[in-house]
């Protein structure tokens, strides 16, 4: 899963769609997934490196990455919105 290439990513976490002209921000978390993606991280090294960075249990950090997925693909905003798993 990518991100569309038309959509701008700022260093504090807005997400901007020229497109639609919709912004969303996301939190340091969200930012820290986002930047994994866009490295080409797996849905495992992803939930791993949270797990290390943040205080929080597997199941809980696995649910919120899904869920983080989700509304990318559910605003249109990943290159193809019908992958839940990047």
């Amino acid at each position: 899963m990518k991100l569309r290439k038309n959509i701008a990513v700022s260093e504090a976490g807005l997400l901007f769609n020229p497109v639609t002209g919709e912004s969303y921000t996301i939190n340091p978390i969200g930012i820290d997934i986002l930047n994994m993606i866009q490295a080409g991280k797996t849905r495992e090294n992803i939930c791993d490196a949270i797990l290390e960075k943040y205080l929080c249990d597997r199941t809980t950090v696995e649910n919120d990455y899904q869920d983080f997925i989700g509304l990318l693909s559910h605003n249109h905003l990943t290159e193809r919105h019908e992958d839940k798993d990047a």
